[in-house]
């Protein structure tokens, strides 16, 4: 008699009792090189990203705590915070730093963030022909160059200016803007020139929400500031805070619309701290005192940047 053979798909002893193995792992050289070829392809940006761009803020940042000059000096020397403790006590450097602050606020997180945002919703209702002409005519005041804007917005509000013909016309008081209320004419002139992008960001984020849940809204009896209050602002959360991050950025960095409307005058009623830094480097001469000034500035934009993502990071 021959011996029972177990069948085909059982298991051999063997093969049951020994643990399953784990798959074995790349040798650390074949690691290596899977990393190297991975960083291949980018090392010519990384390269490019430390030789104009952490390379100047390096050297920006040694800067700040020496006491360079333009003129006047052979040699300069390591200061430590000596500068920095001289704009804590410079009455302009805090002027300027409350200008910077007023004119974010008005231009970028009130003007710009709002008006786009109304543009925004308002096209959405509108019809083809009145959205192409709103578009085109902001868009259009978003794309000339700064030193253009700034000419145009200082033929509108100056003495003579477009503003006061038209307050004449009504037979309403004009003023020389530019001298009584300078800080709020260049920030309504940042608004006119960057709201374009605010409205293309809500433009897209507003499309993007489902006509099935405004509908059902509509059906329950949600009115119009209801449904932009608990449905529309809600879910473009993530779009409002990134608009914001980069419009509070810009501005922070406003340079040439200023100085082609105001130089920051009269006196210092409109010097925000770009313009600031640019007096004591290049018009003082102190180097050093200005890019520290410059280092402060980069510290209040990465503020509100921190300030922004953590909002962002937050669930609704």
């Amino acid at each position: 008699m021959t011996a029972a053979t177990p069948p085909a798909h059982a298991p051999s002893p063997r093969a049951a009792e020994s643990p399953s193995r784990p798959a074995a792992s790349p040798p650390p050289r074949r690691q290596t090189r899977r990393a190297l070829a991975r960083f291949l392809p980018l090392s010519p940006a990384v390269v490019l990203l430390l030789l104009f761009l952490a390379g100047p803020i390096a050297y920006c940042a040694y800067i700040a705590f020496t006491d360079l000059q333009l003129t006047g000096q052979a040699h300069s020397s390591f200061v430590g915070l000596a500068n920095f403790r001289e704009a804590f006590r410079d009455e302009e450097f805090l002027n300027a730093v409350w200008l910077t602050l007023v004119f974010t606020v008005i231009s970028s997180l009130l003007g710009q963030n709002t008006l786009g945002l109304a543009l925004a919703a308002l096209m959405q209702r509108a019809s083809k022909p009145v959205r192409t002409l709103t578009g085109g005519v902001v868009i259009t005041a978003w794309v000339l160059p700064e030193v253009v804007a700034g000419f145009l917005l200082y033929a509108f509000f100056r003495r003579e200016g477009t503003l006061n013909a038209i307050l004449d016309l009504l037979h309403l008081p004009s003023q020389n803007w530019l001298f009584t209320l300078p800080i709020l004419a260049v920030s309504f002139a940042n608004v006119w020139r960057g709201t374009a992008f605010s409205m293309l960001v809500y433009s897209a984020a507003l499309n993007e929400i489902p006509k099935e849940v405004t509908e059902a809204a509509e059906v329950d009896g949600a009115g119009g500031w209801r449904r932009m209050w608990h449905i529309t602002l809600p879910m473009i959360r993530r779009s409002i805070g990134t608009n914001l991050m980069l419009n509070t950025l810009q501005t922070l960095s406003v340079f040439g619309l200023i100085w082609v409307m105001t130089r920051g005058g009269p006196g210092n009623k409109s010097q925000t701290l770009p313009l600031f830094m640019y007096e004591q480097a290049f018009q003082n001469s102190m180097i050093g005192y200005g890019t520290a000034v410059a280092l402060l500035l980069l510290l209040v934009g990465s503020l509100f940047s921190l300030v922004y993502l953590r909002l962002l990071r937050t669930e609704v």
